[in-house]
């Protein structure tokens, strides 16, 4: 283990380029994967979460190599043609990986066994088998669907109509993506709008997608069986990451930050969006469409912030930026209330018990609630001084050190290796800002 600390800087200043967004870099190298010539796509995260599905699409026979510029180029084997990989796919850290291409092998005629790291061994998979075990596909796996798992992708796959049980984009995606081996309409409604990504790099690549907001929830159509045509990607900066340098400008005093194309996709704004609710000075310029997603720069300058209360119909736009949020909110001037954010409890980590124990640890009032999480913040800052237990998870890592950034105290992290699976280059970036982060010792 690798332990990071980071204490009290003073003004952040520059402007920075954050990796490129990890939900649309999954889906460049699968989707290019499955189109007819070569797709260059530019910007690719070269995190370790992306790395691994590169690994995995080369399995199933795509060709995917990186050039000596940067650029990536996928040359894919067209629908219906995968090859059984001979050996197992071991997706790290990533859960995305996992889910997303488990959905494209169950409506494939071939076997593939998937594992990951203890963190994604850990991670239930049953809300992923059970709508594919519709469309024919068979697991063998541990309880809960959990890795490793073996899938048997469907003979003669079974076009669905799926309601989710719980707003998920990677659980929709799966659904999407066992559908284009699959004869006719496939079909998943989803009670809250989740990232789009899937639906718009679809239609990019050539699919018939139909999108309707009706009664029932948003209902997504894919006709299957589509010829994918090559198409290149520029990703934007992926906003997640962006909102960890935007957070630290935020609570670090006389702060002006400008981060570099960032996606805007109003499914996945939802921080930000919170962040102007709670006084944050945020601008943006220069926005524009690229790859059919919305893309501009961000200014970020320190602000005053005060506590509000976020409502439980934005989490599927920012699920991944509440442990970023519930820094944010510690230097804000009263409570802020967090809602339906009990889907945290079941990413890489307990995030939102993670949150908790760690803003505690650091002087914050905090209340944890099964599907809350109320943050009382003081302008007079945060006490810091605590280590923190990231729990092989890059998110909390990444926050807490962020926390450290304006708190009184420094604050350490027992290990910062899972941040290379997001934002690989982070405690770098930072320091170029004005940040103070200094690394520990290995255990």
């Amino acid at each position: 283990m690798t332990s990071l600390s980071s204490s009290k800087s003073a003004a952040l200043t520059g402007t920075l380029k954050v990796p490129g967004d990890k939900s649309i870099s999954h889906r460049s190298l699968i989707l290019g994967g499955l189109a007819i010539g070569r797709t260059a796509v530019s910007g690719l995260l070269e995190g370790e979460d992306v790395l691994a599905t590169a690994a995995a699409m080369r399995a199933l026979g795509a060709s995917v190599n990186r050039l000596d510029d940067g650029t990536w180029e996928v040359f894919g084997r067209g629908i219906g043609t995968l090859d059984e990989p001979e050996d197992v796919l071991d997706l790290g850290n990533s859960g995305t990986a996992a889910r997303l291409l488990m959905g494209l092998v169950a409506g494939h005629p071939i076997n593939a066994v998937f594992t990951g790291d203890a963190s994604l061994r850990r991670r239930p998979m049953s809300r992923i088998t059970t709508p594919l075990s519709q469309i024919g596909a068979v697991f063998h796996g541990r309880s809960g669907g959990r890795l490793p798992l073996c899938v048997e992708g469907a003979t003669d796959p079974l076009p669905i109509r799926y309601t989710l049980p719980v707003a998920s984009a990677q659980v929709k995606s799966a659904i999407l993506l066992a559908g284009l081996n699959t004869p006719g309409e496939t079909t998943v409604i989803e009670p809250e709008k989740t990232r789009d990504h899937t639906e718009t790099m679809f239609r990019h690549f050539g699919a018939d997608v139909r999108v309707e907001d009706l009664p029932e929830g948003r209902v997504i159509t894919l006709t299957g069986q589509p010829e994918f045509k090559a198409s290149d990607i520029v990703v934007p900066a992926d906003p997640s990451s962006a909102a960890f340098p935007a957070v630290a400008a935020l609570i670090t005093p006389d702060s002006d930050i400008t981060l570099l194309a960032v996606g805007l996709n109003p499914l996945r704004f939802g921080v930000f969006e919170t962040l102007l609710e709670m006084g944050a000075d945020i601008e943006i310029s220069n926005r524009r469409i690229e790859a059919g997603e919305p893309v501009g720069d961000i200014r970020v300058r320190s602000s005053a912030l005060k506590g509000i209360e976020v409502p439980a119909e934005r989490a599927p736009s920012m699920i991944d930026e509440y442990p970023i949020l519930s820094v944010a909110a510690a230097f804000a001037e009263g409570a802020t209330i967090m809602r339906g954010v009990g889907e945290l409890r079941v990413k890489e980590s307990d995030r939102l018990g993670a949150m908790a124990k760690g803003l505690a640890a650091a002087g914050v009032r905090v209340e944890e609630g099964e599907d809350t999480l109320a943050v009382t913040g003081s302008a007079n800052g945060v006490a810091g001084g605590a280590t923190i237990e990231a729990d092989l998870d890059h998110r909390i890592a990444m926050s807490f050190l962020v926390l450290g950034m304006g708190a009184e105290a420094p604050v350490v992290i027992d290990d910062g290796r899972t941040i290379d699976t997001s934002f690989p280059g982070f405690a770098d970036l930072m320091r170029g800002a004005g940040a103070k982060i200094d690394t520990g010792a290995e255990a």
